[in-house]
């Protein structure tokens, strides 16, 4: 065998060389042809996809296993769920601050112990209370004093015992005396005197050694203690107790954008605390006119009245507000609404032909076992409202 016959190809002498653009030209139409090949089963695989769902047709005894509800215009009130913080009722609460400074000498409540308006709290050695009773006491003398000079030179004047001019200053000096009496009073007043030590005062009795003490403004329960005995109070600057009528307390609530259409001033409200079953009656009483710039909300206030003194403020409730204007809308049974591969509801709808058709439908607001559908169903169509999931089931066979 000769070194020729190893030779496949001609001597490169006698080679046709073909340009590079020639080259590339003739490989893009090799794979044109080979991707032309490839589309007929692209587009089978294209059509595939696409194709529908087909409708269920079921036998009568079939039939007998499902229920069909007819959509119909309802009309409803809407209920806005959310959570809240119980507070005190503020228009029924008050920080009590000391009328005056000194010592605390004894404590006379506790935390929780139900008060009356001008039960006494605490009890304060303070000069300023004593100063005030020796400030009363002097001006009711001189008022008196000065009121019988004055009453005499009037005597006096219709007999010239004394000049026109000595008359009047005495009347002057008269009323000036009595005016700092009453100025002297209302001190003792503000500073939550006993009324039977002004009594006392004003028949001239001795009275025992004076004793400051601290009194609640107003019917209620003590729900914060803030001082001690021995602790120095600084006049109408230190607090010292918070009293509360707790009969009615305040729920404060977020509502979101998306809810603060359907609440309005004056919705009735149920309030469920997380630890009972106990729900608590309450109205809308406030709809702040601000929006929480961190969590995007409004706050809205609902007052609730509070038997038994069971909420407690910061204590977290679950709170539902039933708008009071009515809303339309198709409501369907909350059975009927199914999910398909895709998690987009849909409901199985009665055909002319008997057959039940998938139809998509959007979800809008929900009450009770009931929804709103904004798109996807029309007054008088006929849906699957309970066996759903058996036409769902026959229609993967």
């Amino acid at each position: 065998m000769t070194n020729k016959s190893f030779h496949k190809f001609p001597p490169v002498e006698q080679r046709v060389w073909f340009p590079r653009a020639i080259v590339v030209a003739m490989l893009a139409v090799v794979a044109g042809v080979s991707f032309t090949g490839c589309s007929p089963k692209a587009d089978s695989q294209a059509e595939s996809s696409s194709v529908t769902v087909s409708n269920v047709t079921l036998t009568a005894a079939q039939r007998q296993k499902i229920q069909t509800y007819t959509v119909t215009p309802s009309k409803f009130h809407k209920t806005t769920e959310t959570t809240g913080t119980v507070d005190f009722d503020n228009d029924q609460a008050t920080s009590v601050l000391a009328p005056f400074g000194g010592p605390v000498s004894k404590l006379l409540v506790s935390p929780g112990q139900k008060v009356k308006a001008g039960d006494p709290l605490a009890e304060v050695d303070s000069p300023d209370f004593a100063t005030a009773i020796s400030t009363y006491r002097k001006a009711i003398s001189t008022a008196r004093t000065l009121r019988r000079v004055a009453d005499m030179d009037k005597d006096l004047i219709q007999h010239n015992g004394v000049a026109q001019r000595e008359e009047e200053q005495a009347q002057t000096d008269a009323a000036n005396a009595e005016a700092d009496r009453d100025a002297a009073l209302q001190t003792l007043v503000s500073l939550n005197v006993d009324p039977q030590v002004i009594k006392d005062l004003q028949a001239g009795l001795p009275v025992a050694r004076p004793g400051g003490l601290i009194r609640s403004p107003i019917t209620g329960t003590v729900v914060e203690k803030l001082i001690t005995p021995g602790e120095l109070l600084t006049a109408g600057t230190t607090p010292c107790f918070t009293v509360a009528d707790l009969s009615r307390v305040w729920v404060m609530t977020q509502i979101f954008g998306s809810d603060l259409a359907s609440v309005s001033a004056g919705d009735s409200a149920e309030v469920v605390a997380g630890i009972a079953t106990n729900s608590f009656a309450g109205t809308v009483d406030n709809i702040s006119a601000l929006v929480n710039p961190d969590t995007r909300s409004v706050l809205v206030r609902v007052v609730v009245d509070n038997p038994g003194d069971f909420l407690k403020k910061q204590m977290y409730v679950r709170v539902r507000i039933r708008a009071q204007a009515e809303s339309t809308g198709l409501l369907v049974p909350a059975s009927a609404i199914l999910r398909d591969d895709e998690n987009l509801p849909f409901v199985y709808v009665v055909q002319p032909d008997g057959s039940f058709a998938r139809r998509h439908v959007t979800l809008g607001y929900r009450t009770g076992d009931q929804y709103d559908i904004s798109e996807g169903l029309q007054a008088g169509d006929q849906i699957v409202s309970d066996g759903g999931l058996f036409v769902q089931f026959m229609q993967s066979q």
